[in-house]
């Protein structure tokens, strides 16, 4: 477990440092941009790679927390289905970023609550509490911190049809292929 709640301090110490030391965020960011990034991602690239292992070695030694009817399967799966437009929507901006406000931090909180339905590990509550704390909180202190710009295209009412089309793609595509190749599981297997 020690591994897993590194990685989940070096990730999310990083990921909140504009959240509780903006000054300091900016201050780092001003002597050099680059060198700035560099840290950032070397931190949380240690604590992904902390994170990964600590959860698949928690794995192997289960405690289960919470059992989920099967039935909530079928809502995680219809949850997850946003995740995949919302997260494109901030490189897409339309009328879904207006709206939204913060599309890729609703796209985490229901990542989270989506895998917490259907997973009642110990490891799994964890991670995907951690994601979703992360993501309340990153939310509320958006309201006193003004939104970095992010690369994308020019605000238009197309890119609204481009990311509905692109994230159902990519959510089929992944739940498919891409989820069983990076976790071993499923997500529409057949229960037995």
């Amino acid at each position: 477990m020690g591994l897993l709640l590194l990685g989940i301090f070096l990730f999310f110490g990083i990921h909140c440092i504009s959240i509780f030391a903006l000054p300091l965020r900016n201050k780092l960011a001003a002597k050099s941009e680059y060198g700035w990034k560099a840290f950032y991602s070397v931190i949380s690239i240690a604590g992904v790679v902390f994170i990964a292992q600590g959860y698949a070695a928690l794995k192997l030694n289960p405690t289960l927390l919470y059992d989920t009817p099967n039935g909530l399967r079928h809502l995680s799966a219809l949850l997850m289905l946003p995740v995949f437009i919302l997260f494109l929507a901030p490189y897409f901006p339309g009328k879904i970023t207006t709206i939204t406000k913060h599309p890729q931090l609703i796209a985490v909180k229901l990542w989270a609550v989506s895998h917490l339905l259907v997973n009642g590990m110990l490891s799994d509550v964890l991670l995907f509490g951690s994601f979703l704390v992360w993501a309340v909180v990153d939310r509320i202190s958006m309201k006193k911190r003004s939104p970095r710009p992010l690369p994308g295209l020019k605000q238009s009412s197309i890119n609204d049809v481009m990311i509905i089309v692109l994230g159902i793609v990519f959510y089929v595509v992944f739940v498919l292929y891409i989820h069983e190749a990076l976790t071993g599981i499923r997500p529409f297997a057949v229960a037995s």
